[in-house]
């Protein structure tokens, strides 16, 4: 198997980017695979991603790594160099409400999703016999309603170990059902994806398909996100919707929404394993 390597980079737009970047690769003896680069008019930022094999076995990550510093600050790049053939490590979170858990460990085991799921947190057992199923362990560390802060620093303070424990590179929200902390945010920030309806901001709290069906909503949808500080508004990844009529019950409106929130998170975290998201700013710029 050759080598393969995925570059992801940002920098001020200006003339010559791609030129540099294709040469460099030519020059070490890299063949490009796909490639896809995007300038913003709003921003003034210049976004590319380059997957890439090397044919020469000699040259090292390292010695690209090396080599490729000094076309990046010449062109004031912020950059990553990623192994195309690593999966990556995640952990997943749960409540009480499974159906994107169950979807992810269906597509980790039929080779669907290139990851290894070294863990899965919940604040309930619910899904302990699943985990066991998927020969994963289970990290029961719960967290009763009205908890002091001081209970929910150390509840946060058990999942970050496990967490770090596993070396983990994403984790993924799959509906877990308490809200991080800023400093937990600040910790997971960049590497953790949550997964929610798209009414927000609308119908907040319990039932929000009841509540939209109250309401005669047309559309029902799912939205993918970067986790941060400000609850349910980081950086969007990904989103879908469905039409719905005044026909369905909210039985069938929820049973529709979840559908479409286990296909949105799916494609983000497939979006993040292969590299495919870059920020721009409170925004994300994901090469399909």
């Amino acid at each position: 198997m050759r080598p393969e390597y995925i570059l992801t980079l940002s920098c001020p737009d200006q003339r010559g980017i791609v030129h540099s970047v294709s040469g460099f690769l030519t020059s070490h003896g890299c063949n490009i695979i796909d490639s896809a680069q995007f300038g913003d008019a709003h921003s003034q930022l210049f976004f590319m991603r380059v997957h890439f094999s090397v044919d020469e076995l000699a040259i090292s990550e390292q010695f690209l790594r090396q080599e490729f510093k000094e076309v990046a600050q010449a062109l004031q790049m912020e950059w990553q160099l990623h192994d195309a053939h690593h999966k990556p490590r995640l952990v997943l979170m749960v409540s009480k409400i499974g159906h994107c858990l169950n979807d992810l460990l269906f597509r980790y085991k039929s080779g669907l999703l290139p990851v290894e799921i070294k863990a899965i947190i919940s604040n309930h057992t619910d899904f302990y016999q699943l985990a066991a199923s998927y020969n994963i362990p289970f990290h029961h560390l719960p967290l009763a309603a009205g908890a002091s802060a001081e209970e929910k620093q150390t509840q946060e303070q058990r999942v970050l170990e496990v967490i770090n424990a596993n070396q983990a590179e994403l984790v993924v929200l799959a509906r877990y059902m308490q809200i991080l902390s800023n400093s937990m945010c600040q910790a997971l920030n960049g590497r953790a994806i949550n997964i929610h309806h798209s009414f927000l901001p609308s119908f907040k709290g319990a039932k929000p398909y009841y509540q939209a069906h109250d309401r005669g909503v047309k559309l029902i949808g799912a939205t993918a996100h970067f986790v941060t500080g400000d609850l349910d508004e980081g950086p969007i990844i990904e989103q879908d919707v469905a039409r719905v009529d005044h026909a369905m019950d909210p039985e069938k409106l929820t049973a529709i929404g979840r559908d479409v929130e286990c296909v949105v998170l799916a494609r983000a975290v497939n979006y993040f394993v292969e590299h495919r998201i870059l920020l721009n700013g409170h925004k994300t710029v994901v090469f399909n």
